[in-house]
């Protein structure tokens, strides 16, 4: 079982200094933080398991030896306490089947992407953080997302780019975000973002958080934040053009009349239904569009996990039935090897009438997980 769990955020809409990034509107949450230990107790990863073996093989050799005090009287022998039981790394299979492809960017990627999120969003634990992202890549995923916003994601990502050397960064389609609106803002903050990912080119990115027809008349008009997409990719600097929403589906339909791009991150959950959904107005136009799809908010911000609703395994499942890829940011490297076991299950999508009944255990408590929306 995979659990949840949620962060608190609020956004500064008002803030536009790329400089300011890193703090930058911290309510941009677009993925899901995902927490075993509300359901499962602590999860030890392989670097723990060994750290755990050492410990009892000390304490054990210690209940061997006996010692004397200055008197030469001999001591007791110490009887050592029964070691903790330590749960077994959790073994990940590989990838079950062909990879999907992520719309015209023709890119190729799994169910499950690591989001840029969980130990990601957070400043100053990058000893936690970056195995976190060393340990997915070296399981091969293929997608990774991040964001200015997302306190010091980049940089974390950056630092285990220069770990793992230039080949890691090659392997994997890497997305970043923009949340601010003008053309030199962009273009900085762009700047930005590729000297802390420690690389010279995005292969997505994604204009962020769009909630407003202010937002896109100013992204699309004169100066606007389009223009720098447009330079950058006439630089190499930038592969793909995308746009993320989670508030109103309207927004992202009127964004793709607007200009041609290349992919949607949207919410992908059972509750979706109840008002402004994006899985029957969103989605079926980026099809139309040959759109690449990536889901987020897939598990409610953990909400659905912790009320008992449905599972994530079933979550994962039920987005894999709609979009390309999700992401999901993950605060340890169990959660990158147990959601990345679950979607490389060969029964990963659901069949209609197992979305049905799961649509319909969850309704009665969506409006706890649709709180992402207007």
């Amino acid at each position: 079982m995979i659990t949840c769990m949620s962060q608190p955020s609020a956004r500064r809409r008002g803030d536009r200094n790329p400089q300011q990034s890193v703090q930058a509107n911290s309510d941009l949450a677009d993925e899901e933080q995902l927490s075993y230990r509300q359901k499962m107790g602590d999860q030890f990863s392989r670097r723990e398991v060994l750290e755990q073996a050492a410990k009892v093989a000390a304490i054990a050799a210690l209940g061997t030896t006996s010692c004397t005090n200055s008197g030469s009287e001999k001591q007791p022998t110490a009887t050592p306490a029964a070691p903790p039981v330590v749960p077994a790394a959790v073994d990940v299979p590989a990838a079950a089947g062909a990879p999907r492809t992520l719309g015209k960017t023709g890119a190729l990627v799994e169910t499950f992407s690591l989001g840029g999120e969980g130990i990601l969003r957070t400043n100053g634990r990058e000893k936690e953080a970056v195995p976190v992202i060393v340990e997915a890549l070296r399981l091969g995923i293929r997608y990774c997302d991040t964001a200015p916003a997302y306190s010091q994601s980049q940089d974390y990502y950056g630092a285990a780019f220069r770990e793992l050397g230039k080949a890691a960064r090659d392997k994997v389609f890497l997305a970043s975000k923009t949340h601010v609106r003008t053309r030199d803002e962009a273009l900085a903050l762009l700047d930005d973002s590729l000297r802390r990912l420690s690389t010279d080119r995005l292969d997505l990115w994604q204009l962020h958080d769009l909630r407003t027809m202010e937002d896109l008349d100013q992204i699309f008009g004169k100066g606007g934040a389009i223009e720098a997409v447009e330079r950058a990719k006439t630089e190499g600097r930038v592969r793909f053009v995308g746009i993320t929403g989670h508030q109103d589906p309207d927004i992202l339909l009127e964004a793709m009349r607007r200009y041609p791009v290349d992919t949607v991150l949207c919410p992908v959950n059972p509750a979706d239904a109840r008002r402004s959904p994006f899985i029957t107005t969103v989605i079926p136009e980026a099809r139309k569009r040959q759109m690449g799809v990536i889901g987020m908010k897939i598990m409610g911000r953990g909400q659905i996990i912790t009320d008992g609703t449905a599972s994530a395994a079933e979550l994962l499942r039920y987005a894999a039935s709609f979009a390309d890829t999700s992401i999901v940011g993950c605060s340890s490297i169990a959660e990158v090897r147990q959601n990345l076991a679950a979607a490389r299950d060969a029964t990963m999508v659901l069949k209609e009438d197992e979305r049905i009944a799961l649509e319909k255990r969850v309704m009665p408590k969506a409006e706890r997980y649709d709180f992402y929306k207007a």
